[in-house]
C-alpha cells in the first residue's frame, strides 16, 4: 500500500494537472473545464495516496479470457485526411429513369376494405412468439398475444412463401451490330412483362387484407409489420413500358459509339446500363490487368466536352461511358442520367506510424483490492463495456465521460434494451459471420450481398444470399493497405454482437433484428448496388436470386444505417431510393462524412429526408474530421484516436467488433497476435449510435411513427454552445467567425449532442424486452 500524500504534494498534483490544460493548442481549449482537471487530479491523489477507484462496470475485464478481451488500437499521435478525395465511377456503369414515372403509392391499410375471407392468411400463417431470453433461442410459431404482452417477434418463412412471385424482372441486352435482334429483344421483354401484370397477385391480395376495424384491433406491432408488407412495390406495366420505350433510344445511342449493352429494368423506374465492347456480359469484362483503374475512374479525368464526336471516343470506355451520358440526357427522355458513382465506407484514416500499445493493468486494477459494485439489471457483463465511453453517461466520474451517449441510464430508466418486433438494416460492407461474438448472435437476420461487379466483389462472384465480408482492400500495392471489415464495426454498434454474453463489447439495442446488406467491395461500392441495397432493405424491391426468381428481405427495415460517402451533390438516383423508403415510413441513417467540409457537398449525408449524423469526441466535442453544416441533424460519438480524455491510457476512440491484427490485451499489455475487437474513428461510428438510439425508441414507443421518433431523438439532445461545435478559422475556411473569437470559426452541428438519458420514462405498456 501507498503511503498518502503530504498536503504540499496533493497540491503539487493539482497545480500539473491544471497546467496539462494550459498546454494544449488550437480548438482544444475550448470545452476544457478547470473542474475536469481537479478530478483527473484528484483521482491521481487518491491513487498514489492508496485509494482504490476502480469504474464497477470493469468487474468483469481481468476474469475474461484474452480471447474475450484482446484489441487493436493505440492513442495515435495524428491521422491523416485524405485532402483529394475527388469521385470515382464505374467504367461502363450508367444509371438512368425515363420521365412520367408516376411514384407508387403505398398502401393505406387504414382507409383501405378488405374481403372477409383474407382472413385466414393472418389466422392461419401469422404468428408471434414471446421474445427468447437465452442467445440460443430461435423464432418458433406460437399463438398471438394479447394486446400489451411484451415484444412478440413475427415468424417470417411462411409471409415470404405466400408473398414471393416467381419470376424477376427480365434484362435486355442491346447489341448495335444485330439491332433486328435487339428489337426483337425488347419486344419480348414487354411480353414477358405483360404476362407478370396479369399474373400477379393485387398488392391488397398479397397482404390478405384485412377490414379497417379488423387492421385497428391489431396489436401495434402487428400493425407495423402489415405496413412494412404494404411498402412492396408491385410490377406496374405503365412504369415497365416507360423503362422499355427508353430502350430504343439507348439503342441508337450505343450503335452510333458503336458498343453493346445491358439493360437492366427496375419496378420504381430506375435502370441500370452495362455498356461494353461486346455488348454480351458487360459487368464480367476481363482486362488485363486487375487494379482498381481497370474499373475505376476518376470523374474529372473522364468528361465528355459538348463537342465531342464518336470518332474522337477511339474506343476509351471511360470516355465512352460519359459520353453516353451527355447524349442520354440530351435526348429529352429521361428524369436523370448519371455515371455510376462510387461511395466509400467513413473510417477515418490512420496514420502509418502509431505509439505501441500502453502496458499496465488500465481499467483493471489500481493497487488495492477491487470489490465489485452490485450489478444493475441492464447493465451488460461484456468485458469491454468498461472500456466502451460511447455509451456512457455524461460525467466525469464514476466510469462516466463527458461525450456519453447516455445509453446506460435509458436501458434502466427505459427497462428495455430492444425489442425483436424493431429492424435495422446496415448497407455497407457485409458483415464477418464467423466472428465469435456474431456467429452465435440472435439478432443476425438473412441478407443479401447486392456487390454486382465480381472484380469488386472480390469473392468469385455477383449478387447473391451471402452477406458475408470478404475483405475490401482495394490496391495491395498501396502502403498500409488493409481489408477494414467495416461493416462489422458498424454494425456491432448497433446490436449485433451478442450482447451481455461475457465476451467481448456491448451493442446499443442488445435485442433488435438486424438485416446486414452488402453494397461496398473492393474499392468501395457502386451507386446503382446502394440504390438496391437500400430498397431491398425497406422491403420495396426484391432481390434476384438463382434462376432467375425473386427474393424479398422478410425483414423490412424500420431504421437504414448509411456509413458511406461520396463527394459530391446528392445524385439524382440516390435521392429517387431514399425519398421511395421514407416515403413508406423507414428512418434513412447517414454519416456526416470525415472531409471536414458542408455536408452540401457530401452524399448521402447532404440528401433530402436523412438524419445526418456529425461525430464528436469524448468531451462531447465536434472532432476535427468531421463535416458540418446546416444538414447535420445531431452529434453522436465517433471518437478522436488523438487523445485519451478520459483518462484511461486507451485512445477514444469508438471500440466495437472486427478483426484486426497487432493487437494487445487490455489488463496485461501483452501482444496479440490477431482479435476481434478495434478501436475505430469517423462519422461511420457516429452514424450507427443513432441507429441504435432509434431502434431503442422504436421498441419503447412501437406505434410511433418516423417523425415522431426522429422528433423524440433530436429533443433530448444535450444542446452545444457555439465554441464547442467550432474550430481554428484557418482550417476551415468559408465558416463564419464566431463572435468575440476571430480566430475560431464556427461549423454547424445540428441540434446537440445524442443523449439517451434525457429521454422521459416511457408511458405504462411501453418498450420491453
Amino acid at each position: 500500500m501507498l503511503k498518502r500524500l503530504t498536503d504540499r504534494r496533493l497540491r503539487w498534483v493539482i497545480v500539473s494537472a491544471l497546467a496539462g490544460t494550459a498546454l494544449l493548442s488550437g480548438c482544444d481549449q475550448i470545452g476544457e473545464r478547470i473542474d475536469r482537471a481537479k478530478d483527473l487530479a484528484d483521482k491521481s491523489a487518491g491513487q498514489i495516496s492508496g485509494e482504490t477507484i476502480v469504474d464497477p462496470s470493469a468487474r468483469n475485464l481481468e476474469t475474461a479470457a484474452t480471447a474475450d478481451r484482446a484489441l487493436a488500437g493505440t492513442v495515435m499521435a495524428e491521422f491523416v485526411i485524405d485532402e483529394d478525395e475527388r469521385p470515382l465511377f464505374a467504367i461502363g456503369s450508367i444509371i438512368a429513369k425515363p420521365i412520367d414515372i408516376a411514384p407508387t403509392a403505398a398502401l393505406m391499410l387504414e382507409d383501405a376494405e378488405f374481403s372477409a375471407d383474407e382472413l385466414e392468411y393472418f389466422e392461419e400463417e401469422y404468428y408471434y412468439e414471446e421474445a427468447a431470453d437465452s442467445a440460443g433461442d430461435g423464432l418458433e410459431s406460437a399463438p398471438a398475444p394479447s394486446e400489451g404482452a411484451s415484444e412478440p417477434a413475427i415468424s417470417r418463412a411462411p409471409i415470404g412463401e405466400v408473398m414471393q412471385p416467381e419470376q424477376a424482372l427480365p434484362t435486355i441486352t442491346l447489341d448495335p451490330k444485330a439491332v433486328a435482334k435487339s428489337e426483337r429483344e425488347i419486344a419480348q421483354a414487354e411480353a414477358d412483362i405483360d404476362k407478370m401484370v396479369v399474373e400477379q397477385p393485387l398488392q391488397e391480395g398479397r397482404l390478405k387484407g384485412l377490414t379497417r376495424e379488423e387492421f385497428k384491433a391489431l396489436p401495434v406491432e402487428e400493425k407495423a409489420e402489415v405496413r412494412k408488407l404494404a411498402r412492396r412495390a408491385p410490377v406496374v406495366r405503365e412504369t415497365i413500358k416507360a423503362q422499355i420505350d427508353a430502350n430504343s433510344v439507348m439503342l441508337d445511342t450505343m450503335t452510333k459509339y458503336g458498343i453493346g449493352g445491358e439493360v437492366a429494368l427496375s419496378r420504381q423506374g430506375q435502370m441500370v446500363i452495362q455498356i461494353g465492347a461486346d455488348g454480351a456480359s458487360p459487368t464480367q469484362f476481363r482486362s488485363a490487368g486487375t487494379g482498381p483503374a481497370d474499373f475505376l475512374v476518376r470523374a474529372d479525368q473522364a468528361e465528355c466536352p459538348a463537342d465531342m464526336q464518336p470518332a474522337d471516343v477511339a474506343g476509351d470506355l471511360a470516355l465512352t461511358t460519359a459520353c453516353v451520358v451527355r447524349d442520354l440526357r440530351a435526348s429529352g427522355q429521361f428524369e436523370y442520367v448519371e455515371p455510376d458513382f462510387i461511395f466509400q465506407n467513413q473510417f477515418v484514416r490512420r496514420t502509418k506510424d502509431a505509439p505501441p500499445p500502453a502496458t499496465g493493468t488500465g481499467t483493471g486494477t489500481t493497487g488495492g483490492t477491487t470489490t465489485p459494485a452490485t450489478p444493475v439489471s441492464y447493465n451488460p457483463n461484456d468485458p469491454l463495456w468498461a472500456l466502451q465511453w460511447h455509451f456512457r453517461d455524461r460525467g466525469t466520474t464514476d466510469g462516466r465521460t463527458a461525450g456519453g451517449a447516455g445509453f446506460e441510464t435509458f436501458w434502466n430508466r427505459q427497462g428495455t434494451t430492444g425489442s425483436r418486433s424493431v429492424v435495422v438494416a446496415v448497407v455497407d460492407t457485409g458483415l464477418q459471420m464467423t466472428h465469435p461474438d456474431i456467429a452465435g448472435s440472435p439478432n443476425i437476420m438473412a441478407g443479401w450481398d447486392m456487390v454486382s461487379d465480381p472484380r469488386m466483389g472480390n469473392d468469385g462472384d455477383g449478387r447473391d444470399s451471402d452477406a458475408n465480408d470478404p475483405g475490401d482492400m482495394c490496391d495491395p500495392t498501396k502502403p498500409y493497405a488493409a481489408d477494414s471489415f467495416h461493416g462489422t464495426h458498424v454494425a456491432g454498434t448497433v446490436g449485433a454482437a451478442a450482447t451481455n454474453n461475457g465476451s467481448g463489447v456491448a451493442g446499443g439495442a442488445w435485442n433488435v433484428r438486424l438485416v446486414p446488406v452488402r453494397a461496398l467491395g473492393k474499392c468501395g461500392g457502386r451507386l446503382s448496388d446502394i440504390n438496391d441495397a437500400i430498397r431491398w432493405a425497406a422491403g420495396l424491391i426484391p432481390a434476384e436470386g438463382p434462376g432467375d426468381t425473386e427474393v424479398w428481405n422478410e425483414n423490412p427495415a424500420d431504421i437504414i444505417n448509411l456509413s458511406i460517402g461520396l463527394l459530391g451533390a446528392c445524385p439524382a438516383s440516390l435521392q429517387d431510393a431514399i425519398d421511395a423508403v421514407t416515403e413508406r415510413g423507414a428512418i434513412v441513417v447517414s454519416a456526416a462524412g470525415n472531409a471536414r467540409m458542408s455536408t452540401s457537398y457530401y452524399a448521402p449525408a447532404g440528401c433530402r429526408g436523412v438524419v445526418t449524423v456529425a461525430a464528436s469526441d469524448a468531451r462531447g466535442q465536434l472532432t476535427p474530421y468531421s463535416n458540418y453544416g446546416p444538414e447535420v441533424t445531431l452529434l453522436a460519438p465517433g471518437g478522436d484516436l488523438t487523445r485519451d480524455d478520459n483518462g484511461d491510457s486507451k485512445p477514444d476512440g469508438v471500440l466495437s467488433t472486427k478483426a484486426a491484427t497487432n493487437c494487445y490485451d487490455p489488463v496485461t499489455g501483452a501482444s496479440v497476435a490477431t482479435c476481434n475487437y478495434a478501436y475505430e474513428q469517423g462519422t461511420s461510428m457516429a452514424a450507427p449510435h443513432v441507429s441504435a438510439a432509434l431502434a431503442l425508441l422504436k421498441a419503447r414507443t412501437p406505434a410511433a411513427t418516423k417523425d415522431e421518433l426522429i422528433a423524440t431523438l433530436t429533443g433530448a439532445v444535450d444542446a452545444r454552445e457555439p465554441l464547442q461545435c467550432s474550430g481554428l478559422c484557418s482550417q476551415y475556411p468559408g465558416t463564419t467567425a464566431v463572435a468575440g473569437s476571430p480566430d475560431m470559426c464556427s461549423r454547424p452541428c445540428g441540434t446537440g449532442l445524442l443523449n439517451l438519458a434525457n429521454i422521459p420514462a416511457a408511458p405504462s405498456g411501453g418498450g420491453g424486452r
